[in-house]
């Protein structure tokens, strides 16, 4: 293609469906909150520059990358429960879903601030686990290691949540209030609490892939802002509230970015729009969007 060796665009495909896996994280979170809450948060780009500069700040205490991924995601989830319990919370009884959508555009611009009061406006770098540097070979393909690594956490982490939302009891609850919480409250079941729980499984999902993005991009306190604009497209691309979407979505713009990356860098931003246009002139709700789900 383009007089490009295959392996070359093998290794494309690879760096492609690393960064989509990264979306796929975010996009997971966006998808779960906005169909169990009606919520679209904007603050979940913030959440994702935390769990990288968590990331960053527990790898001063500790060398092991391992421990310092689920230390920083359970402390960014955390704070994510505590910001539904404490600030979202109290404005489900208005019905007035514009409450919610400003509140977490005021904390998107919020967080950041504060994070630039406590580490400045320089960037910071986390270095790659040592086991996870260089690269291996697979015939002529090479694969940079902590590219792969991101690959089989992302899917394993979708394979645990998976099995949580179709084999256990909480996850039944989960996924009965997405569909109707009335009918959940009148059997009994803690809502408010099932709320938090999803919220909080999104925020750790968000922590998550800034986590594991953190050594491949420069950490600072504005780099949600275009990871969000990016995860808005591959969720309305694979279909608001669809976790089958958010994946295929996430895998399909993280190849568009790579590929146009290399054949046209300069477009690779808009390619994605360009994209989401073309599959919403298709198909209105997205790849597995729901009928009346708006």
């Amino acid at each position: 293609m383009f007089g490009i060796p295959l392996n070359i665009l093998l290794m494309q495909a690879i760096l492609g469906l690393a960064l989509g896996a990264v979306f796929v994280l975010l996009a997971s979170g966006l998808s779960m909150i906005y169909g169990l809450m009606d919520v679209v948060n904007f603050a979940h780009g913030a959440y994702y520059m935390l769990g990288a500069y968590a990331v960053y700040t527990m790898s001063l205490f500790t060398g092991n990358f391992g421990l310092n991924i689920a230390l920083s995601v359970i402390i960014v989830a955390g704070l994510g429960a505590l910001t539904e319990i404490t600030v979202l919370r109290p404005l489900y009884k208005r019905r007035n879903p514009l409450y919610p959508l400003l509140l977490t555009f005021g904390l998107s611009l919020a967080i950041p601030d504060v994070i630039k009061i406590f580490y400045g406006l320089m960037g910071k770098a986390v270095q790659y686990p040592e086991m996870f540097m260089g690269s291996f070979s697979v015939g002529t393909v090479i694969i940079p290691k902590y590219r792969m690594f991101v690959i089989v956490i992302t899917f394993t982490v979708l394979i645990g949540l998976w099995l949580f939302l179709k084999k256990s009891n909480l996850g039944m609850f989960l996924r009965a209030a997405t569909r109707d919480k009335e009918i959940v409250d009148v059997l009994g079941i803690n809502v408010a609490g099932i709320m938090t729980l999803g919220f909080t499984i999104g925020i750790a999902l968000a922590a998550l892939g800034g986590s594991v993005a953190a050594p491949m991009v420069a950490v600072e306190p504005d780099m949600g802002v275009a990871m969000i604009m990016q995860s808005f497209v591959v969720t309305v691309v694979g279909g608001l509230g669809s976790l089958g979407g958010a994946i295929v979505g996430g895998i399909i713009i993280g190849e568009i970015v790579s590929f146009t990356s290399l054949f046209a860098g300069a477009y690779a931003d808009v390619a994605i729009y360009f994209a989401m246009a073309v599959i919403l002139l298709i198909r209105p709700r997205g790849l597995f969007g729901e009928i009346g789900r708006e």
